[in-house]
């Protein structure tokens, strides 16, 4: 198990790169979270939901991600609450003040089936799991889900994960196992130092207090990484400062409060020829490119905020001028004419609410209606758009609750009735993952490229996910390099 002293310490890329190690010897490692929190979600094969970055640690150990990995999934919709997710379907909505009270039990259930069928698909696996935060939040210890309970109730071997960039890596170690119980601290089986810059023998004397002040080894020193991994959550993106040399480019992506599924950006930010510059309501748009409009876990709520910062009046002021706008889901929703809430699924406190509908953007003509279960499915289409040939075929995956129609005259964006629409310069479409797919994204690059007087570059590019399998094992190089793992694969006594 791979547990942090902190949020953010570096527990999910260095999960990922175990099972990446593991995989190269043979092995067959089965990633697991049994809780996490975040919006930034993946849909499997059988339709069910679970965090983005449990789909990496899958993609890592070289198997199809599965909703067991990641049994509770908790996607945060402002207000205090969050939609729960149990074994990849939606289960209700908890105020976090009632959570552990109302959803601890079939919480801890939901974790055990994850676990049985994952073991029983892969009998000769081995878990990996992956904590979630800190493990020793005293006010929480007693119904933690994810961390210590389930590293005592698997006996599993801990590797403790420190971040020395943010500094205090002695208190955070110190203090993390000062706090557990000592046949909790029994489970820590190694120390490892995340992210440290300069020569790894400058860390040597600090390797040497910790082995002798804590009884615990320092397993590895793991290095800054220089590489552009996938966010492991939303605080990941005030470190993305959108400035790149070579750049050709610039695409402004909309940072609303209720941003999901950023990982959708993945795929432009490794395109050496354009930066990305994430601009949050009240910041100036100035005069990008294009703008793209990410996912969202509560579109009425951005769109308010939207409207409320005098965001909307400058996106339309861009759209009218000719500029390019493109919207993904929630995203695309907004650039309609109008989205009706009849159940209040998107919550009540949504200002210039008129009975049941708000007035979207108007750049898009479309109707949204948000009723019904969620659309959670994995498609392949032929896109018709920017250009209809050759037809390329594209995949991703569809989740919302919303459901468009077009109101008004505009173009198909592909084949597959409902899944995207254009007008003029403005497009939108439910598949999350569209820029995953090299021809397409570069013919849309292309398309903005013209717009500058650029040259086109080739479309003759491969799906994101050979990139991302390439990151995955230079971070896997990096670990085994700096990390000793046969402390951890020992069994237990």
């Amino acid at each position: 198990m791979v547990l942090g002293t902190s949020s953010g310490a570096g527990k999910s890329l260095m999960t990922a790169a175990l099972c990446r190690v593991l995989k190269r010897r043979g092995e067959t490692p089965l990633p697991f979270k049994g809780q996490n929190m975040s919006n930034n979600a993946w849909v499997d094969h059988e339709g069910g939901e679970m965090a983005y970055s449990q789909a990496l640690q899958a993609w890592a150990a070289g198997l199809e991600p599965r909703h067991a990995m990641n049994p509770v999934l908790l996607k945060p919709q402002g207000d205090s609450t969050s939609e729960v997710i149990h074994l990849g379907n939606s289960a209700g909505i908890c105020r976090a003040e009632h959570y552990y009270r109302d959803w601890f039990d079939s919480g801890w259930a939901a974790i055990r089936r994850g676990l049985n069928n994952l073991q029983t698909s892969h009998p000769k696996g081995r878990l990996v799991l992956e904590g979630a935060g800190s493990p020793v939040e005293v006010n929480l210890q007693a119904r933690d889900l994810t961390n210590l309970r389930l590293a005592e109730y698997l006996q599993a071997n801990c590797l403790l994960v420190a971040d020395i960039e943010r500094g205090g890596v002695f208190a955070q170690i110190v203090g993390t196992l000062q706090l557990m119980k000592p046949h909790q601290r029994h489970l820590i089986r190694g120390l490892l130092i995340n992210r440290f810059r300069g020569r790894r023998e400058l860390f040597d004397e600090g390797r040497r207090w910790l082995d002798s002040n804590t009884g615990v080894p320092v397993l590895g020193v793991m290095p800054w990484l220089d590489e552009l991994f996938p966010p492991e959550d939303s605080l990941d993106l005030l470190e993305r400062r959108g400035h790149k040399r070579g750049a050709e480019l610039q695409i402004a992506v909309l940072k609303l409060p209720s941003l999901s599924n950023f990982s959708d950006l993945d795929p432009l930010e490794a395109e050496p020829t354009v930066a990305l510059r994430w601009v949050s309501p009240g910041e100036t748009m100035g005069s990008p490119d294009a703008v793209v409009i990410p996912g969202s876990k509560q579109t009425l709520r951005d769109l308010a905020a939207m409207r409320s910062s005098g965001m909307d009046s400058d996106l339309i002021r861009h759209a009218r001028s000719g500029g390019e706008v493109f919207g993904i889901c929630g995203g695309m929703q907004m650039l309609g004419e109008e989205l009706c809430d009849p159940d209040g699924l998107e919550g009540d406190s949504n200002p210039g609410r008129t009975r049941d509908s708000v007035a979207g953007l108007g750049l898009l003509p479309l109707r949204t209606v948000f009723r019904g279960e969620k659309a959670l499915h994995q498609r392949k289409a032929l896109v018709l758009w920017p250009d209809q040939q050759p037809r390329l075929e594209v995949e991703g995956f569809e989740l919302h609750r919303g459901y468009s129609k077009a109101t008004g005259l505009c173009d198909a964006f592909s084949a597959d009735e409902g899944l995207g629409w254009v007008h003029q310069s403005t497009s939108g479409t439910y598949l999350h993952g569209i820029f995953d797919n090299g021809p397409w994204r570069r013919r849309w690059l292309n398309r903005l490229r013209r717009r500058r007087g650029l040259t086109d570059l080739s479309e003759q590019q491969p799906h994101h996910s050979r990139q991302r399998d390439a990151l995955l094992d230079r971070l896997a190089d990096a670990f085994e390099k700096h990390v000793n793992l046969e402390p951890l694969l020992q069994t237990s006594p």
